[in-house]
Order: C-alpha cells, then sequence, then structure tokens
C-alpha cells in the first residue's frame, strides 16, 4: 500500500493540476508523483555536475600545462633546427659517401625514438626528472 500525504498548493497551481488530471488516463497522483521524482532527479544531478565540474577543471588546467610544455618543445626543436642549418656548411653534390653516412645517421635516429616510444620511456626524463613526476599525481 502507498503511504498517503496531504498537500497545500496554492490556487494558480491547484487549477493546472486539475486541468492536467481532466485529461483520459491521468490522475492528479501520478502527476504529482512525476513532477516530485523529476525535481529530485534533477537535484541528484547537478550534485553529480557540481562534483564533475572539479575534475574538469583540473583536467583543464592540466590539458594547459601540456599545451605550455609542448610549444616550449616545439620552439626549443625549432630554434635548434634553424641554427644547426645556418651553422652547418651543405654537402658537395657529388659526395655520395657523405650523404650515406647523414642517411644512415638519421636512419638511426628515426630507429632509437621509435624504440624509445615503443618502451615508452622518455628521454626528458633523462633530462629533466622532477617534471616526468609532476603531472603524475
Amino acid at each position: 500500500m502507498k503511504p498517503r500525504h496531504h498537500l497545500y498548493l496554492d490556487d494558480e497551481l491547484t487549477e493546472q493540476l486539475e486541468a492536467l488530471a481532466a485529461k483520459p488516463g491521468s490522475s492528479k497522483s501520478a502527476i504529482v508523483s512525476d513532477a516530485l521524482r523529476s525535481y529530485l532527479a534533477r537535484r541528484g544531478s547537478k550534485e553529480i555536475d557540481d562534483l564533475l565540474k572539479v575534475r574538469l577543471d583540473r583536467f583543464g588546467a592540466q590539458l594547459n600545462r601540456i599545451e605550455r610544455d609542448q610549444q616550449v618543445v616545439l620552439e626549443s626543436l625549432a630554434l635548434f633546427v634553424r641554427y644547426q642549418l645556418t651553422v652547418t656548411a651543405p654537402l658537395p653534390e657529388p659526395d655520395q659517401a657523405a650523404r650515406a653516412v647523414g642517411q644512415d645517421r638519421f636512419q638511426a635516429f628515426i630507429d632509437q625514438v621509435g624504440r624509445q616510444l615503443a618502451n615508452g620511456k622518455s628521454f626528458r626524463g633523462v633530462l629533466t626528472p622532477q617534471t616526468e613526476t609532476r603531472g603524475q599525481s
């Protein structure tokens, strides 16, 4: 058996409830029950939204730090490449041996990067170990 409740509603709300209950297949109890269930569900979801907002703000801050770090790395790499290209003299065209050595060195570099990424290791951690653990808390 369902418990009985006595509610007092103002005249305007009572008229609206009466109009909705006048439709076939509906009752005042069902309308009030659905409205109360919906209201309570919204309050619960607001609490969840408030809790998630804190986490999402934290994720946003972490993403901002990652983006900043990435910009620093890209700018550093771009400056290094620019410096290296301005300092290093170009190879003469007929010097195929020097070009072959350069290709071998480049391939060794690409292979090393691939191994580091496949193993989950980071050269950045070797250079600056304190930054490696900073973002993992």
